[in-house]
């Protein structure tokens, strides 16, 4: 890896760095200051980049080096030529990524980049790489183990194998070569049936919890929040004048983000039960930036919630154990339930569309789908009567 340097006896700042096996040292004309170097520092990067891709043109750089003579040959014949090795090519790309992904999206990708992809692939060229390795490197995932010491997922290990399959196809788009990961598929994931609660289990666990979670999980039950939502509520967020909550940030991993998507950037209808909560509420924490806190202020750790709260309070009320993910199911299906337009129980959920609502839900609500054929029925009664007969 590269440096900058000073001259001693100048004070001029100089690039050091490795080309073609070579150790190679540049003179600038800046002075050493903090300014100057984070423009050369800058430079080296973009410099470096180059290399790792093959793109590097040292007279593009240092058009009057004596080094451009030595280079001339190897540029002409056989620098465009070269493919960078995974593990290169694969944190290159993880910096172009960088600046358009969440900071724990870009955490998830290095975790997998640095446990399963460089440990496989990390030494390989990127045009090296066979299909054959691929679905070999995929079947050995399947006899990993994950956490509680089970199996990976066809969940996480499709995780795994996205970045992969983004970086190979990404160095074969700009290397001209044909991705090996082509015809790979994702692995089947089983579909997870939703597992809401009814009203009257809402109202049995709202009676009996703690009474500085009753607010929390009244909101959560009644507004379709998801966790890092809730937990990532400031005060500034909530209008009692007009009733609603506006969903613009989300707490993820100890870090206030955006929110998931555009339609995950959202205004909430506060139902009268909500209201009257979040009154209660403001009396408590009203001083404070986040709606639900601990003592000092800070926002909820939704681990220490879970553990802590929510799983004894429903091993103490003898109910199935669930994620409290099912909170925001059960405002989906007691919307429907109740007779609201799929298109506004869409909106208040983040959704774009009213597909994934009928495709999750529609179960849990009979009469909505009217599969007992009642309002066929009914249209025929009263629009197709056969003509009486008379007599004689």
């Amino acid at each position: 890896m590269g440096k900058i340097r000073v001259r001693a006896e100048t004070g001029k700042l100089f690039f050091d760095f490795q080309y073609k096996s070579c150790r190679c040292r540049e003179q600038t004309t800046l002075d050493d200051n903090s300014i100057n170097r984070k423009r050369v520092k800058k430079i080296l990067e973009q410099l470096e980049a180059e290399i790792t891709l093959g793109t590097f043109e040292y007279a593009k750089y240092f058009p009057q080096s004596p080094m451009v003579r030595k280079f001339t040959s190897l540029l002409s014949s056989c620098l465009f030529s070269m493919v960078p090795k995974f593990a290169d090519f694969a944190d290159l790309w993880m910096l172009e990524m960088k600046i358009q992904w969440r900071k724990s999206h870009y955490d998830t990708n290095r975790g997998i980049l640095d446990q399963y992809l460089i440990p496989a692939f990390g030494q390989k060229d990127m045009s090296q790489i066979t299909k054959a390795e691929i679905i070999a490197f995929r079947a050995k995932l399947g006899g990993l183990k994950g956490r509680k010491n089970k199996p990976l997922s066809a969940s996480r290990t499709n995780h795994v194998m996205n970045p992969l399959r983004m970086i190979l196809n990404e160095a074969a788009n700009r290397f001209n070569f044909s991705s090996p990961y082509s015809g790979v598929k994702s692995l089947k994931i089983p579909r997870s049936d939703v597992e809401p609660f009814s009203l009257e289990e809402v109202k049995l666990l709202i009676d009996t919890v703690r009474e500085d979670f009753r607010s929390y999980f009244i909101v959560r039950f009644f507004t379709a929040m998801r966790s890092s939502e809730i937990d990532g509520l400031d005060w500034k967020f909530v209008d009692f004048e007009r009733r609603q909550i506006l969903v613009r940030q989300a707490l993820v991993r100890g870090e206030l983000i955006y929110t998931k998507n555009d339609g995950s950037y959202r205004t909430i209808e506060m139902s009268e039960p909500v209201f009257n909560a979040l009154q209660l509420q403001f009396k408590a924490t009203g001083g404070d930036d986040f709606v639900f806190c601990s003592r000092n202020g800070a926002p909820l750790r939704q681990e220490n919630v879970t553990k802590r709260i929510w799983y004894p309070l429903l091993r103490h009320l003898g109910l199935r154990e669930r994620r409290p993910y099912q909170t925001r199911h059960t405002a989906a299906t007691l919307w429907l339930a109740s007779g609201e337009s799929p298109e506004w129980i869409a909106t208040q959920m983040g959704h774009t569309t009213t597909t994934m609502l009928f495709r999750v839900y529609s179960r849990f609500v009979p009469n909505l789908t009217r599969r007992d054929g009642s309002a066929f029925e009914r249209l025929l009664k009263q629009n197709f009567k056969p003509e009486e007969k008379g007599n004689g």
